[in-house]
């Protein structure tokens, strides 16, 4: 169904330099000797642990109006709290009981879609930023990143409420580029297992071995207000413990391949609604071809 929950505002929008720290990373100027140590520096961190923190991206002086941003639209969340596996499902299938396939754990947490995100806000900004996504794409070893062209799923604020928390799971896509708003004042901590998995090998007695409390492969990463993450998550299984007051995190929608637009039933299940976009686009998909 077609969703009418839309935001429309006059402001205008900040610019790049209001709202990152362009002194620390000059993104504006991407032959910096600066940015080019940065780029090189997360690259290496990717390569060794799929995990780069970049601190303090966010200008110190605009995170309170950050943290603002998205407090002003958490209450519009979609709120979901189900069981899942760390393969995003619901233990389906022939498994024994103990198999990782099976073990189910509790998310608990709400979503905001891009398209109730008012246009002149910070992240709005920022996810639209030409060099921002260049940056980004750098870091990634990419040539170019595209924008999700999904009206929801594009640009997130993700919302974690009191006593929430994102179970062991390994994600769909291959990255992620999220931005932390605001911090919970105690847990919500995101943990995670470099490289447990590899392709064609799904390694499953590792992962059995993690869910069953065994923390030699576990690393831990806090992270403050204003602060970008740059994460690989389809071979790294990762979680966020349960948070003591809220916690919100802003996810920016990038591939390496134009039209992205999530399917109709994961939409719905994430966001309670899907909008004529996602109609169109499983009409499209459903002969085989893109787009």
């Amino acid at each position: 169904m077609m969703t009418d929950l839309m935001m429309t505002d006059t402001g205008v929008r900040p610019s790049l330099a209001s709202i990152v720290d362009t002194v620390a990373y000059p993104l504006d100027r991407p032959h910096d000797a600066r940015l080019v140590e940065i780029v090189a520096d997360v690259r290496r961190q990717l390569g060794a642990v799929g995990c780069a923190r970049l601190p303090a991206f966010i200008r110190a002086e605009a995170q309170a109006t950050l943290t603002r941003e998205s407090e002003a639209v958490a209450h519009l969340a979609y709120r979901i709290c189900q069981d899942i596996t760390p393969y995003a499902d619901h233990g389906q299938g022939d498994w024994p009981d103990d198999h990782p396939r099976r073990r189910a754990g509790t998310m608990s947490n709400g979503f905001v879609g891009k398209d109730i995100i008012p246009q002149h806000t910070m992240i709005r900004a920022l996810y639209d930023d030409a060099s921002f996504q260049r940056f980004v794409a750098a870091c990634l070893s990419i040539d170019r990143l595209h924008q999700f062209a999904d009206p929801i799923r594009g640009l997130v604020v993700n919302v974690m409420d009191a006593a929430t928390q994102m179970p062991w799971h390994f994600d769909a896509n291959e990255f992620i580029a999220s931005l932390m708003t605001k911090r919970s004042s105690a847990g919500g901590v995101f943990e995670y297992c470099p490289d447990l998995r590899a392709p064609g090998d799904e390694r499953y007695d590792d992962v059995r071995d993690v869910l069953d409390g065994n923390r030699d492969r576990v690393r831990t990463l806090e992270l403050e207000i204003g602060d970008l993450q740059l994460f690989k998550g389809r071979y790294s299984m990762h979680r966020v413990t349960q948070t003591v007051g809220e916690r919100h995190t802003v996810l920016f929608g990038f591939s390496e391949l134009p039209g992205y637009i999530g399917g109709v039933e994961s939409t719905r299940i994430g966001y309670g609604r899907v909008t004529q976009a996602h109609l169109d686009a499983e009409q499209g998909h459903a002969d085989g071809l893109a787009g």
